[in-house]
């Protein structure tokens, strides 16, 4: 069933507009009495039934509120290291369904690529809209925020997380696995990746004095678009929210 998310707070007759409502009325052609999910903006997700529908606009009557979350119980940020191309859409993408509620795209001393200004705006705004796609088709009960590229120093001095884990290459003291069973009770949790050229020793400093405890993700290298998705589906996988 389809999933959409109404900028609005809920009410038992809601609309939805813009390019939702034209998608509803042009591409998948539904018409008045079919089912559809809707997400309100202050969190409730309800079972609704189509009353009318326009190419601009789609109205639809709320029949029951769905109590059940899509949502884990832990809080994750994932501070994505800026990487080339569109790896950084694919990060974005999957870390969406797998369950991150806040995506952090870093600037680091190693990425190849270079955003300021109205560009890394431009890239944000894209980035928002492949989350938003993906929360839809994953059912999700949020669309996760992408915040402004920023500085791990930035980061560090804004996240209010209460563990923060970085993956960093040379660690060999300590790998993700036995930080996260010391920190079961945590959360929300801040999780930093590298870009392609790695993490420098001045960013593994400050991120550092922030906090964050650096880990292995074990004895191979990872590429930075496995890193992130790999290092947020052992978090899943160890606070029980993948299932059985």
């Amino acid at each position: 069933m389809h999933r959409f998310f109404i900028p609005r707070p809920y009410a038992e007759n809601m609309m939805i507009d813009g390019i939702d409502a034209r998608h509803i009325y042009t591409v998948l052609k539904m018409k008045p009495g079919e089912k559809v999910q809707i997400v309100s903006d202050d969190g409730v997700t309800a079972l609704a039934e189509i009353t009318e529908t326009a190419p601009g606009q789609t109205l639809v009557k709320c029949l029951e509120v769905i109590a059940e979350s899509h949502e884990p119980a832990v809080k994750i940020t994932l501070a994505q290291g800026l990487v080339k191309g569109e790896k950084m859409d694919f990060i974005i993408q999957k870390a969406v369904e797998l369950g991150v509620s806040r995506i952090v795209p870093l600037a680091m001393e190693h990425s190849v690529v270079r955003y300021d200004g109205e560009k890394a705006a431009k890239k944000c705004q894209r980035w928002q809209k492949i989350a938003e796609s993906a929360a839809k088709q994953s059912k999700r009960d949020i669309i996760p925020q992408i915040a402004e590229v920023a500085a791990i120093d930035k980061l560090m001095a804004e996240c209010d997380c209460t563990t923060k884990i970085i993956a960093y290459e040379c660690e060999d003291r300590q790998g993700l696995k036995q930080v996260l069973q010391s920190n079961l009770k945590t959360d929300s949790i801040l999780i930093i990746i590298g870009p392609e050229g790695g993490i420098s020793e001045a960013e593994l400093d400050k991120a550092r004095s922030g906090g964050a405890v650096p880990v292995s993700l074990g004895r191979r290298i990872l590429r930075a678009e496995t890193a992130g998705l790999t290092a947020l589906s052992a978090v899943l996988y160890e606070f029980d929210e993948l299932g059985g």
